[in-house]
């Protein structure tokens, strides 16, 4: 009889093609689990020396998708397994056999009707730049060095702009995007650390690049080359090229999922 779990999992995305696993590509967070959670079945399967359960492939499913390079601290997931062990003994299976840079920091039984992704109300992202006179040398994985001191006071009054509900077509990658592009953004806070700016979004949800986009469009208010009114006018557009790059993305990072 399958059971549900959910997992809580971080990870450093530097190394991987973002979270979904995709065909002939081996570096993916999903694949990662997946290969170690089947490999488990398998041994549990070997190991029982039964003749009548057949392996099937294990399916996880996360909260959504993280772009290539992106970290999580709290990215949520559920999967399905036919399995007799017991929490901890797959919790201690997944640790001892997926790579060091990916950790199930909880792991626990869930009811059968309970997913990832649409049971999810909101997500919480971190974004992290860094202006100083010295180089980032330990956590130069994790922000986006910035060429000069952005305008913090600017880049908050743009934002408010961007709060509440709208349609944040202009602010999506995928130009194919047939769902809906409506989400509600809560709150953003820019706060400076020192060193460091941390650009804080909390929302229902976010659409493919969003946050990175969110960033790039707010860095150049920051520097000057848009006003916080343009942010407005773009979008009230609903014209990706109207908004600014993409953000580069070792700087996000996924800190919470909410149910």
């Amino acid at each position: 009889m399958k059971r549900n779990f959910k997992m809580v999992v971080r990870y450093d995305g530097t190394r991987y093609q973002g979270w979904e696993h995709q065909p002939g590509v081996e570096m993916t967070i999903e694949g990662k689990i997946e290969t170690v959670l089947n490999r488990m079945i398998k041994d549990e399967i070997d190991n029982s020396k039964s003749e009548e359960r057949e392996f099937v492939p294990v399916k996880v499913i996360a909260s959504g998708r993280t772009d290539a390079g992106v970290h999580a601290r709290g990215q949520v997931c559920n999967v399905h397994l036919d399995t007799q062990y017991s929490v901890d003994e797959i919790w201690e299976y997944m640790n001892n056999y997926l790579p060091d840079d990916i950790a199930i920091i909880e792991l626990k039984e869930a009811s059968d009707r309970f997913h990832a992704r649409y049971n999810a109300l909101g997500k919480t992202y971190v974004y992290t730049c860094y202006y100083g006179k010295s180089k980032p040398v330990f956590d130069r994985k994790y922000v986006t060095v910035l060429e000069q001191m952005p305008d913090l006071d600017k880049m908050r009054e743009a934002a408010k702009y961007l709060e509440g509900t709208h349609d944040f077509k202009s602010f999506c990658s995928n130009p194919r995007m047939r769902k809906s592009t409506v989400r509600c953004v809560d709150t953003i806070s820019i706060v400076q650390d020192g060193p460091r700016i941390r650009l804080t979004f909390h929302g229902n949800g976010f659409l493919q690049n969003m946050v990175r986009i969110l960033v790039g469009t707010l860095l150049e208010v920051g520097f000057g080359r848009m006003t916080p009114e343009r942010v407005k006018e773009v979008l009230e557009l609903m014209d990706r090229k109207l908004a600014g790059p993409t953000a580069k993305p070792q700087g996000l990072c996924l800190m919470k999922v909410d149910y």
